[in-house]
């Protein structure tokens, strides 16, 4: 290994930091899950660690989230350079810059109507409204989840193909075909000061494969929380040995 090398928590190697760009999602990675969205804690000193790593890839350093952009600001800051919220369907490619919307379809209103319904009956259920979506939150009503799954696959049917139903955490997510988190990674790879590093993508969840996949495609490497760490709390623990070594080099 040379000075500038390192290898992941996996044995892969990973690009030294001013080649590297880090790509990582929220929830379940950066955070631990919370009982509601709105009631994640962000770990004391973590902001700390982002802005040192952000550092030292050249600012390089972005949240792709499936939260709205707002959201990751509400609970970051601008402590990421770049922000992609929505699994992709939303991108700042920069802390002063504009939000990019993918132009996607609309779904139709009785959806959401069907869906305030059923969350009115069965109390837990709760609705996260998107621009180009809707959340059906089932955490604190598990016995609703194959319910809400059903009445999902039912307005799916109904509609023109336009929309999926993803899988999430203790979540069914209706979004639209084409934009997920590896489109958010090639969107952001394609700008400085992300253009002609190499991707560093961490998740937790099956929304986070298609960044995996992009990033391992771009020439990079992707890791999941489960998988290569055992939870949040390790994870954390490796961001912040990876700010102890020099500018050239990671630490751990």
């Amino acid at each position: 290994m040379s000075p500038t090398d390192y290898a992941g928590p996996d044995g892969r190697f990973m690009p030294p930091p001013h080649q590297a760009a880090l790509l990582l999602d929220f929830d379940g990675t950066l955070v631990d899950i919370a009982p509601t969205p709105e009631s994640v804690v962000v770990p004391p000193g973590l902001p700390q660690v982002l802005r040192r790593l952000r550092a030292k890839c050249g600012d390089a350093l972005a949240v792709i989230s499936g939260r709205a952009v707002d959201q990751i600001d509400h609970f970051l800051g601008d402590v990421p350079y770049a922000v992609a919220g929505e699994h992709g369907i939303a991108v700042r490619h920069r802390p002063d810059g504009p939000i990019v919307r993918a132009d996607l379809p609309q779904y139709p209103p009785g959806w959401l109507q069907a869906a305030e319904s059923l969350a009115a009956a069965h109390p837990g259920v709760r609705i996260e409204r998107k621009i180009a979506g809707f959340v059906l939150h089932y955490r604190a009503a598990p016995e609703a989840a194959e319910l809400l799954r059903d009445a999902a696959e039912g307005w799916i049917a109904s509609g023109n193909g336009a929309f999926h139903i993803q899988a999430a955490k203790m979540a069914w997510e209706i979004r639209p075909h084409g934009v997920d988190k590896g489109h958010a990674v090639a969107a952001l790879m394609q700008s400085p000061p992300f253009a002609g590093r190499h991707p560093i993508f961490v998740g937790d969840d099956v929304t986070d494969e298609d960044g995996i996949r992009e990033a391992v495609r771009l020439g990079g490497v992707g890791f999941r929380i489960h998988r290569d760490f055992p939870d949040p709390t390790a994870f954390r623990t490796w961001l912040a040995g990876l700010t102890e070594g020099g500018d050239d080099r990671w630490g751990a």
